[in-house]
């Protein structure tokens, strides 16, 4: 061996990166047909995925807290989306996607190696499995960054990211493949077709444990806590909306008539929980609100994400409706009956969202869209195989929450001062303010 190919050799070994690459091709690097039209269509259902984190749900949550904190809660999403992809690319699709053992996958694809521009995903053989890869990464990180919501205005910006690398690791990968990665969930027939369990509901109950355990804002229930700037939070949901398209059409992993009928299906519940959410403000409180109708709307969207690829576009309305009745009622009645500060209702909308589509999934799933028939099509028992993964999420993702902010409080605050809070924290953690 020549002198400098001994050198390079030395390199790699002491910095552990013949490691990463001497990996053996795994089982999953199959070659297949890729089709063009399939791969262009991925490609743009993952940018509007991404788009739905920066800046959709940036401006979402940062349009409806208030304006010393602005800066801060855009903060938080930009961060998700640098520190998900990094680990995700790491180790979380491996873990996740390659291999199927019921409770987690493998490292084979550690740092994505061996995978090549031909190989493919079982999963979906007609798009490269890099694109497959990107694509699931983009869920990952909204789902990290949607926590974030329950605990606005008050949590410091080093015990975030901590949080978030901890819950992505524990909570999020582990879950994904329970369902998604040939673990026990799918293995049991539960159905989620782009998140019910995976995003929303682990979301939205990891955001009620983390409210409960950081505790009220300051003035909770005496101050004004009104948004800051509602423009701000409709634009966020408009680009929400069109990229649930990707979300839930982008589900189906090629172009065609599936993830079409996903997209109806997602944009009549968005739709029919918009007018609900304002139905009832309209008939309660005498004026239907601009945050009421875009609350109801996103209570749509999430609620139809684990049906949407098992239902037809009628079933879509009336989750949609549901979705605004349900949402709407944890919105109001059960969050002041419990007194909780979840700052922007993540549990509300995504939690009982995620919990009642996962339910109703089990009722109107149809044979000829999905392949599986639901209650109303004489199958009761997918009714209680939803009801198994909602039990499930709601025990591991709430448990592994609790423990996790437990085990963050132990080495870092979890809450800016009162002092801070106070101040906001666009000064106080980024020492930026708007002016």
């Amino acid at each position: 061996m020549g002198a400098l190919s001994y050198r390079a050799a030395s390199l790699a070994a002491l910095f552990g990166l013949g490691a990463v690459f001497s990996f053996s091709t795994p089982a999953v690097a199959e070659t297949s047909a890729i089709s063009a039209a399939d791969t262009a269509w991925m490609i743009v259902a993952t940018a509007l995925v991404l788009m739905m984190t920066i800046p959709g749900l940036a401006l979402f949550y940062s349009g409806m807290v208030r304006k010393k904190n602005v800066l801060a809660t855009m903060a938080q999403s930009l961060a998700a989306v640098a520190i998900i992809s990094i680990l995700w690319v790491a180790f979380g699709y491996s873990l996740v996607f390659v291999g199927d053992g019921p409770w987690l996958g493998t490292l084979d694809r550690w740092f994505l190696a061996g995978m090549t521009m031909d190989s493919v995903h079982p999963a979906a053989k007609s798009i490269p499995e890099s694109l497959f890869m990107l694509y699931q990464m983009t869920f990952a990180i909204i789902t990290v960054a949607l926590v974030a919501g329950s605990v606005a205005d008050r949590m410091r910006f080093s015990a975030y990211l901590l949080f978030s690398v901890g819950w992505f690791m524990i909570v999020y990968v582990p879950l994904a493949h329970w369902v998604w990665g040939g673990g026990f969930l799918g293995s049991a027939g539960v159905l989620d077709f782009a998140g019910g369990l995976v995003v929303h509901l682990s979301a939205g109950i990891g955001g009620l444990v983390a409210a409960k355990v950081m505790g009220r804002r300051q003035g909770y229930g005496t101050d004004n806590l009104a948004p800051f700037d509602l423009s701000l939070a409709v634009m966020g949901t408009g680009l929400l909306w069109v990229g649930w398209f990707g979300f839930n059409g982008g589900s189906a992993l090629g172009a065609n008539s599936r993830a079409v009928m996903a997209i109806i299906a997602t944009h009549l519940a968005a739709c029919a929980g918009a007018l609900t959410w304002g139905a009832l403000e309209w008939t309660t409180r005498r004026k239907p609100s601009v945050l009421g109708m875009i609350s109801g709307a996103v209570a749509g969207l999430g609620t139809i994400t684990p049906a949407s690829g098992f239902v037809g576009p009628w079933h879509g309305i009336v989750i949609g409706m549901i979705a605004g009745l349900v949402c709407f009622w944890a919105c109001t009645s059960l969050k002041h009956r419990f007194n909780y500060d979840d700052s922007l209702d993540v549990f509300g909308v995504h939690g009982i969202g995620g919990m009642t589509g996962m339910l109703l999934a089990g009722v109107f799933a149809t044979a000829s869209i999905g392949g599986t028939s639901g209650l109303i099509e004489g199958n009761p028992q997918l009714l209680l195989i939803q009801l198994y993964g909602v039990v499930v999420t709601l025990a591991w993702s709430g448990g592994v929450t609790y423990a996790l902010l437990k085990l963050v409080s132990a080495f870092v605050p979890l809450r800016v001062s009162k002092e801070q809070e106070l101040e906001g924290l666009d000064i106080s953690q980024h020492g930026e303010a708007l002016q």
